[in-house]
């Protein structure tokens, strides 16, 4: 829009960005009969043009350093099967390294290898910071180069991996540096949980439980009562359920958390309003993530953040003291932290202010007002 006045011409330019992406659910990933990995994130109609390409398909994947020790072999063995020229780097992404340093060096190892950057996504395989990371660094090659992540962590599986945000950890605080670009596709398998320990899949049944008490009552019953029986079955398929059309307790959890997410994240993908349900548990826990790094992991900070806030709720009346109870009883069941003696006024009254100032002067501050209502 152009408009003239005494003081010259100015021109206002609105440019809306919209970006489709997908999430595919599947069995077996790593199959090479399973054609999900390599081309899951086309559309068929545009698949036939690329598979008939006499071109060599490219593709470079980031992996964890655990994950690769675990299933590096099968990716390799994925990608010689297909006849795909490709490069793997393992690295090793934890909150400690979730920097700027590892984000350079994946785009020197990307800049090296060579890729098409329209038509040969990089794939990120691993847990929550492997998937930022590699976002972030997709994102600042050629100004945004389309990557896939494999969320191997039941936490990133619902949580990082549907969403559009990437970032790094900066100035000792968490994700201080990060960009809004989605994935062009997401592919979920479960069965990557069966090689995580326990602690790791109630770090994410945290997230789950986030999304239970904000949106979904019947995902918290179904938490508070078979919880405890998903966590040391590691969300694995129930063998009566095996081979009939029922859907089981652990594929049902998922798939609410996944919905109740993706219904949050769609709409306000780019955070423009601040009144976000899924920031429950994410007042506290990045400073006291950080402050006690790498005693908690980030859904057991989540969790002790949850806790507080649940007082508070009742604190305030918006809870009753059976509802204040039964929530704290399901976390302890999930056996996720409630507490940390580093929690402490101080820390609470810090995060309160760093939340001030990244929400433009306003608290905003989710809070239950029942079970599955906020």
């Amino acid at each position: 829009y152009e408009n003239k006045s005494d003081q010259g011409v100015s021109w206002t330019v609105v440019s809306p960005i919209v970006f489709t992406y997908r999430v595919i659910q599947c069995k077996d990933l790593l199959d090479p009969r399973n054609d999900t990995l390599l081309w899951g994130h086309i559309e068929d109609e545009e698949l036939k043009g690329t598979t008939s390409n006499s071109k060599p398909v490219k593709r470079f994947i980031v992996i964890d350093k655990t994950v690769h020790e675990l299933y590096g072999s099968k990716v390799s063995q994925y990608f010689d099967a297909k006849g795909v020229i490709y490069k793997i780097l393992p690295l090793p992404t934890t909150e400690e390294s979730k920097n700027m340093e590892l984000v350079t060096k994946i785009l020197e190892e990307v800049h090296q290898f060579g890729i098409d950057r329209r038509s040969e996504p990089i794939i990120a395989l691993g847990g929550g910071v492997c998937l930022d990371v590699v976002g972030l660094a997709a994102s600042l090659y050629r100004r945004r180069t389309p990557y896939i992540r494999v969320p191997t962590t039941l936490l990133s599986y619902i949580d990082a991996s549907v969403g559009a945000k990437t970032g790094v950890n900066f100035g000792g605080g968490k994700n201080k540096l990060g960009s809004y670009v989605p994935p062009v596709a997401t592919f979920l398998d479960s069965s990557f949980f069966q090689t995580l320990p326990l602690r790791q899949i109630s770090n994410g049944l945290a997230e789950m439980l986030k999304m239970a008490l904000m949106k979904h009552r019947g995902l918290f019953e179904l938490l508070e009562v078979n919880g405890r029986k998903m966590l040391h079955a590691k969300l694995q398929p129930s063998e009566t359920c095996g081979g009939s059309e029922q859907e089981d307790g652990a594929a049902a959890s998922m798939r609410i958390a996944i919905e109740t997410m993706l219904e949050e994240l769609a709409p306000n993908l780019w955070e423009d309003d601040l009144d976000r349900l899924v920031d429950f548990g994410h007042i506290i826990s990045p400073e006291l993530e950080m402050r006690v790094l790498p005693a908690l992991l980030h859904g057991e900070a989540v969790s002790i953040d949850m806790s507080f806030m649940v007082y508070v709720a009742h604190q305030k009346g918006l809870l009753t003291t059976q509802e204040k109870s039964r929530i704290i009883q399901c976390m302890l069941g999930l056996e996720l932290p409630v507490w940390h003696q580093e929690c402490s006024l101080v820390l609470v009254q810090k995060s309160f202010r760093e939340r001030l100032r990244h929400s433009a002067g306003s608290l905003r501050m989710p809070l239950p007002t029942g079970l599955g209502r906020a």
